[in-house]
């Protein structure tokens, strides 16, 4: 097998890849995501695909020249691979035994018959491991967080461990007794359902009357109704002594912004005694603005004006309350807003809940705000009567636990004791998922009409008006978690048994050798996996201690060893964090290449960038990249390819101005040869720039989003810095990854600017002026020398219609200032620059359909290449900081590929309308 070139080292169908990653954020029913949640999970589409081309031999391999002899052999059959992959990726196809038996066929054909185990030894939530399950492979996954460990064994162990297993609870059994109808986990999932229920109804029994009815009143028809959620605001004393009432802290008094349904929460003041009561209104009013915003908080009684200070010190010596302000309830099947009630208010107020978790939160953490509020334990984050519920569904568990074993004792189940904890795993997540949607830290929301989760960041930050959800009912309640992770049981693999175990990457000792590596490492310092779990621990930790001992040993879940860079864990030295994650990382690459496979590229997910200006010489780094390299290099590898497989939703924006990538960039990588030697300073930039314009190229062919750009090209860049052992400056010192990037970065820039040479000497013009003055107005002198540089004039193209120059000053015109009724092919003045602009303004104001319709109209070559401008104008958005300017030039190219969909259609249809015959 010595040689063999796999596919992913080559070409993959990146845009079908990624269309499916992104459709995949809103797959709800049966996807493994909805068994618990975890933050940054890889999509399971791309994980399949990476796997899948890192196993596969691409045609091009040399072993196959006499296969496939010439370039169309190998193009027609790396597109036959190609059709594989696009229907493996579809979620519509993920349990669908032909394509993946296909799938599994090439595998085995590509590896003798003996494919390698797969590992991932920063499991997380999972997806890689569950993958190469699906995949027919052997799956070994491993984390030191132990939340994550357990989510990975409830996917990859578990399942196929009790497939085909016929259900032990008694209506199953008391029902025709069909044990060959249980599919896979079927059964098991059955006995979840049932178990489920019988929890819910003890908890009922137990503290259903803590969860009163509602009284309707006669405009929804009076009668009793069951409440779903309730909704409160904070509340401090206003410092103003003239007032000293209740101040409620509200974000927004809205309810429901959907038209016919409009509700929101009127405050009514009473002058009096200075307090506020609520009042739910609907109709087509209008309600007052929220009282708390980014400047600070006013006060709805007197209009004080209060800094966030003061809510913080009220916080932190306990005098922040919390006030009743609208109830949810359900109707005759429908939703209804209702106002507070005192049974409501008091059926919290007057509770207390005892033998809870009182454990710490940490002094600081990434994402964490609610320590400067008072909250220092996680039992802060609940209300007395979300504890009291949390307790009573984790205890539950347990007794369900005892319940099923004597259950699976009664029938002659073999494995009582193994298939009951099987049982409790799952109704433990329910219970603890609960707490997703019963904090303190849920708020609502309007547009979807119901509560958030908890998480709805990867942080804990402070939610002043927050949701209470009931416990008792399908809305954010047990049933309907119970629900969802049946769901995502009938859909796991069980053919083979997987293994995941709780290991530090850094001193990993499975006893494993010659495997597939395939993972997902820590972001620097992007998110604290550790901090964050450790609100699901508490609960997990309750319910299951006895099952798993060796993953619920500590009262909290590992901190210290944990690679990210959190300067908290070392007094605030930012320093030691970095120097913590390299060294660790930099371990673990080492360890793993022990028991890496030298014929498999090993493939490393990352989507994480953070710019920062470099000290010494004002470049742009990347510190979290760089430790990554580092690790990678240090340990023996180089990057042999980089493939941007796009995890958000297309279109997406968040990531401008932001640590969030739109794109996971995948990095491929092999064992760097022995014999590699050292090459200069000089030598490494020729061949950088000999070899990263093709590849920049590449990507931008795959559509990858411009926010993504500069990350995707490190990829190649260090493609070309890792295949040496070293590389010498000019005075004999090796180079350092931190300078290797600023030279990539360097030759991005002059990718971009030899880009505009190609372009007509208009946009020329607008793109120079465009990256000094944005569009903001200058001297006229100013425009008329760089236009003269250009060959044009400002008069030339302010009669193009895309600049403005009059009184000696002159501006490049906003697109909501161009001409409405453009036709192109009558414009004689037809530029890139406005055709670009013109096909934003028409995504922005039509769509893609109406785009392409736009693009159908300016032909291959003029859109192609105002694509291309979006790229150099987004870059240019990006170094100036000009984050709302660059979400259109980002937007327009992530649509690229629907927007080439949709012109097809249109082409088609003008081709048969020729067709027709002309009316007489």
């Amino acid at each position: 097998m010595s040689g063999r070139k796999k596919l992913i080292e080559v070409a993959l169908p990146l845009e079908d890849i990624n269309r499916e990653a992104s459709r995949e954020k809103s797959i709800r029913h049966g996807h493994p995501s909805t068994l618990h949640l975890w933050w940054a999970r890889r999509p399971l589409a791309a994980c399949r695909a990476v796997l899948f081309a890192s196993l596969v031999d691409d045609p091009s391999s040399p072993h196959l020249a006499d296969k496939f002899p010439t370039e169309k052999d190998q193009k027609d059959e790396r597109e036959r691979l190609f059709e594989i992959i696009r229907e493996l990726v579809k979620w519509e196809n993920v349990n669908n035994e032909n394509i993946l038996e296909l799938a599994r066929a090439e595998i085995l054909k590509s590896t003798d018959g003996n494919p390698p185990p797969v590992l991932d030894p920063f499991c997380g939530g999972g997806s890689i491991p569950l993958e190469a399950q699906r995949l027919g492979l052997e799956a070994h996954g491993s984390d030191l967080n132990p939340v994550a460990v357990l989510i990975t064994k409830a996917m990859i162990e578990i399942p196929s461990r009790f497939a085909e297993q016929a259900p032990v609870n008694p209506d199953a059994q008391s029902a025709l007794n069909l044990s060959g109808m249980w599919k896979g986990a079927s059964g098991l999932a059955e006995d979840v359902r049932y178990y489920g229920e019988w929890i819910r109804k003890k908890a009922e029994k137990r503290i259903g009357h803590l969860y009163p009815k509602v009284q309707l009143p006669k405009e929804h028809g009076g009668g009793d109704a069951t409440a779903l959620t309730w909704i409160w605001a904070r509340t401090v004393k206003c410092p103003n002594p003239a007032c000293g009432g209740e101040m409620p802290l509200v974000r927004s008094f809205w309810l429901s912004k959907k038209t016919g349904k409009k509700s929101w929460i009127e405050p009514k003041v009473n002058n009096v005694d200075n307090t506020v009561q609520f009042k739910v209104q609907k109709g087509n009013g209008v309600p007052p603005e929220g009282t708390v915003n980014r400047q600070g908080i006013r006060c709805i009684i007197c209009a004080a004006t209060v800094p966030f200070n003061y809510a913080r010190a009220e916080g932190k010596a306990g005098r922040m309350s919390q006030q009743l302000i609208a109830i949810v309830a359900e109707s005759n099947r429908k939703r209804v807003y209702v106002s507070p009630s005192t049974e409501h208010d008091l059926a919290v107020t007057c509770v207390e809940a005892h033998g809870v978790p009182e454990t710490d939160l940490p002094d600081n953490a990434l994402g964490f705000r609610v320590q400067l509020y008072g909250m220092t334990q996680h039992r802060n984050l609940f209300t007395a009567r979300q504890l009291i519920a949390l307790t009573t569904f984790s205890d539950l568990v347990n007794e369900a636990r005892e319940q099923v074993k004597a259950d699976a004792t009664d029938i002659g189940c073999e494995e009582t004791e193994s298939y009951a904890n099987a049982v409790a795993t799952y109704l433990a997540f329910a219970a603890t998922k609960l707490a997703d949607r019963n904090s303190t830290l849920t708020s609502w929301n309007i547009s979807a009409r119901n509560p958030r989760g908890t998480f709805a960041r990867q942080a804990l930050p402070m939610v002043w008006d927050y949701c209470e959800t009931n416990p008792l009912e399908n809305m954010g309640g047990f049933s309907g978690v119970i629900g969802w992770i049946v769901k995502a049981l009938r859909f796991l693999p069980t053919k083979l048994t997987g293994n995941a175990q709780q290991l530090d990457a850094s001193e990993l000792s499975m006893d494993l050798d010659q495997v597939l590596v395939s993972t997902d490492p820590p972001y620097f310092d992007n998110i604290g996996y550790a901090d964050l779990s450790d609100y699901f621990y508490i609960w997990l930790r309750r319910s299951l201690r006895n099952l798993y001992p060796e993953l619920f040993n500590r009262i909290l879940v590992p901190k210290t060893e944990e690679l990210v860079a959190a300067p908290h864990r070392f007094e605030g030295d930012k320093t030691k964090a970095e120097e913590h994650f390299l060294t660790g990382l930099s371990k673990a690459f080492r360890i793993i290449r022990k028991s890496a496979h030298h014929e498999y590229p090993m493939t490393v997910y990352y989507a994480f960038k953070q710019s920062e200006k470099d000290n010494e010489d004002g470049g742009i780094s990347s510190t979290g990249w760089i430790a990554m390299l580092e690790g990678l290099l240090k340990a023996g590898f180089q990057i042999t390819g980089t493939l941007p497989m796009r995890t958000e939703k297309i279109g997406r924006a968040v990531a401008i101005g932001t640590n969030a990538l739109a794109s996971s960039i995948v990095l491929v990588c092999r064992l760097r040869f022995d014999n590699a030697g050292p090459e200069k300073r000089k030598g490494f930039i020729s061949t950088l720039r000999r070899e990263l314009p093709d590849a920049l190229r590449h990507l931008q062919q795959g559509n990858i989003a411009p926010v993504d750009l500069a990350q995707a090209a490190i990829g190649p860049g260090m493609a070309v810095f890792s295949r040496y052992s070293s590389v010498l400056e000019a005075d004999g010192k090796t180079m350092s990854v931190r300078t290797a990037l600023q030279i990539i970065n360097e030759e991005l820039d002059a990718y971009f600017t030899e880009q505009e040479g190609d372009l007509d000497t208009d946009t020329r013009f607008c793109v120079s002026w465009f990256e000094q003055y944005g569009m903001e107005e200058a001297g006229y002198g100013e425009a008329d020398v760089l236009a003269r540089a250009r060959d044009t004039s400002v008069e030339g193209i302010a009669e193009s219609g895309i600049l403005h120059a009059r009184a000696g000053r002159v501006r490049l015109l906003n697109r909501d200032e161009y001409l409405d009724a453009w036709d192109p092919a009558s414009d004689s003045d037809l530029n890139t620059w406005k055709c670009t602009q013109y096909l934003i303004r028409a995504l922005e104001q039509g769509g893609e359909t109406e785009t392409a319709r736009l693009v159908f109209q300016l032909g291959s070559e003029q859109s192609e290449n105002a694509r291309e401008l979006a790229y150099r104008l987004y870059a240019i958005c990006d170094r100036n900081g000009w984050a709302q300017e660059a979400i259109p030039y980002n937007t327009l190219v992530t649509s690229w590929a629907n927007i080439q969909a949709e012109r097809k259609d249109t082409a088609e249809l003008a081709e048969q309308q020729k067709l027709l015959p002309e009316e007489s």
